[in-house]
């Protein structure tokens, strides 16, 4: 079932980002388009260098200019289109209505700030309150997102709590002004699984209660079968496949998704080598002809090498970018 204008939250459409470099320029995102709706979670998945960073901090306009540029498309937030914003609108948005958690805590936190002062501080860049109203709001974060004796880890520094904990801290800080959506860029992958699991959870315990969208960017397919409620998979700065979850593991339609999937441990019996995508994700400044994928697709012919493929529509809102491995299936817009 498609969804209404009214039900999305984010819009991104055709989205562009380069970057200019001595050696020419990369295009770090070529043409992504994604919609997450109201209290939706929505995963953005790839290896490694496939741009999924890159369009997160575009979202938040924190894309440094130059060596960066939106070459190309537009982000709509709630109707309001972020591309066109000054600074100064942008920051109105940025932690406000729109919270991130990055991927490394212990680089993304102050070391010489308190844990209460930079969640203070969150919350006073954007909310005129008083210091007892600030000190109560921490206080009740740091609960809210299950770190104990609350209180006082106020005054601690961030090398003073553990890994797990730092991840807390940070969610707590992209809730400080209870944000209509969260991005929350690869929030588990420094984490052991355990604290992993607890994370995930804490996410859905936070957006059941605060009536809020996330959406997630990640490689690891495991997060993305525990909380996505809608996938879009990329490859090389262009989105490959998308659709819901279960459309996305049952039938994949691109041979990058179906490779990903491949590769996953639970699908090896025990003893067997693991499964891999042959080759890697291809430098943006030198991005290969026709399908980026080709040279690493074991269903590529000739006409993939010269012909960049269109979006098919397998129904109810199933996209991928392959019409040779499902060739019964016409391109959009035929």
């Amino acid at each position: 079932m498609s969804m209404t204008e009214n039900d999305k939250l984010l819009s991104v459409n055709d989205l562009r980002v380069h970057f200019r470099g001595d050696n020419g320029i990369a295009r770090a995102v070529d043409g992504v388009s994604f919609d997450v709706g109201r209290r939706e979670t929505v995963c953005l998945v790839g290896e490694s260098g496939c741009g999924k960073t890159v369009t997160a901090l575009s979202i938040l306009g924190l894309i440094p200019t130059p060596p960066g540029i939106m070459a190309g498309g537009d982000i709509v937030f709630d109707g309001i289109d972020l591309s066109s914003l000054e600074e100064d609108d942008m920051q109105a948005i940025r932690g406000n209505r729109i919270g991130m958690v990055f991927q490394e805590p212990l680089t993304s936190l102050n070391p010489v700030f308190t844990i209460g002062d930079q969640i203070g501080e969150a919350i006073l860049a954007h909310e005129p309150v008083s210091p007892e109203e600030v000190q109560d709001r921490c206080v009740q974060l740091l609960r809210d997102v299950g770190i104990p004796s609350a209180e006082s880890r106020l005054k601690d520094y961030p090398h003073q709590l553990s890994g797990g904990q730092r991840q807390r801290v940070m969610i707590a800080m992209a809730l400080a002004c209870h944000p209509d959506l969260v991005i929350a860029d690869e929030p588990t992958t420094a984490l052991d699984v355990t604290v992993q699991a607890q994370i995930l959870n804490l996410f859905k315990e936070l957006q059941a209660t605060r009536d809020m969208a996330v959406l997630y960017i990640t490689h690891d397919l495991g997060v993305v079968a525990n909380v996505a409620e809608r996938v879009y998979i990329m490859y090389a700065g262009i989105g490959v496949e998308s659709g819901r979850t279960l459309q996305i593991f049952k039938t994949p339609r691109h041979p990058y998704t179906q490779g990903l999937l491949a590769s996953l441990p639970a699908r090896t019996k025990r003893g067997q080598r693991l499964n891999s995508i042959p080759g890697s994700v291809p430098n943006p400044a030198r991005k290969p002809t026709g399908c980026p994928f080709h040279p690493r697709c074991r269903f590529a012919v000739e006409t993939c090498r010269g012909i960049f493929p269109e979006l098919c529509d397998y129904g109810d809102g199933h996209l991928a970018r392959c019409p040779v491995l499902f060739n019964d299936t016409p391109p959009i817009g035929s």
